[in-house]
């Protein structure tokens, strides 16, 4: 779709016109930018534009706002978590890998910029107002349940041993932590959850079962 000329990039000598895709790249990569010099606080739309070589239409056009705008940035130019059940040999460091393939791109990130999204964000589209899938649709769920299947395997664990709300407990203290604090999850909360909760009641399980 052809863009108007008043999306046309200042005159800087090229006398190049941007359309499209590319344009919108070199928007969301100034909003990238944009957000890691000031923070999402600071920066506003006209920054954007000034940084995109554009003016405020072409942006407002595509993102009517900055949160949707930093949204589609972070989507394109962000650390993604990593939702692979991780094997190594030892269910605590199984799951405290898991954990932290989630968490850590979400610290890049910064806890500035979760808050503000989660304050910005118009409430009825914003991605953490959906219902979470069922557990049979559930990602993170399988990831654990494939956490939980490789101890079985090792004998760390008897089959069958952990009900659901066990085996999606780390999971879903996480989602409460990050939901809760509006914030980036410290390592500490992290291990909080495998050492001080996961962890003692996989015990007390083996203890029952072995009754």
């Amino acid at each position: 779709m052809a863009e108007s000329k008043k999306e046309q990039a200042p005159n800087n000598g090229a006398g190049t016109r941007r359309r499209g895709d590319v344009l919108e790249n070199a928007i969301l990569q100034a909003a990238w930018d944009e957000l890691e010099a000031t923070g999402y606080n600071r920066l506003t739309m006209e920054a954007v534009a000034v940084r995109a070589q554009t003016n405020k239409t072409a942006v407002y056009r595509r993102w009517p706002n900055k949160a949707q705008l930093v949204i589609a940035a972070l989507i394109k130019f962000a650390p993604k978590p990593s939702i692979e059940a991780a094997d190594t040999g030892d269910l605590r460091t199984d799951v405290l890998t898991f954990l932290q393939g989630i968490f850590k791109p979400l610290q890049a990130i910064g806890p500035e910029t979760i808050h503000g999204l989660m304050s910005e964000y118009p409430g009825k589209e914003h991605p953490m107002s959906r219902p979470l899938p069922p557990r049979s649709e559930d990602a993170l769920f399988a990831a654990m349940q494939a956490i939980v299947g490789n101890a079985e395997k090792r004998g760390e664990l008897r089959p069958g041993q952990l009900p659901d709300r066990i085996v999606s407990l780390p999971v879903d203290l996480l989602r409460y932590e990050m939901l809760t604090t509006h914030g980036a999850v410290s390592e500490d909360v992290v291990v909080q959850i495998v050492d001080e909760l996961f962890l003692p009641l996989v015990r007390v399980r083996a203890s029952v079962q072995a009754e």
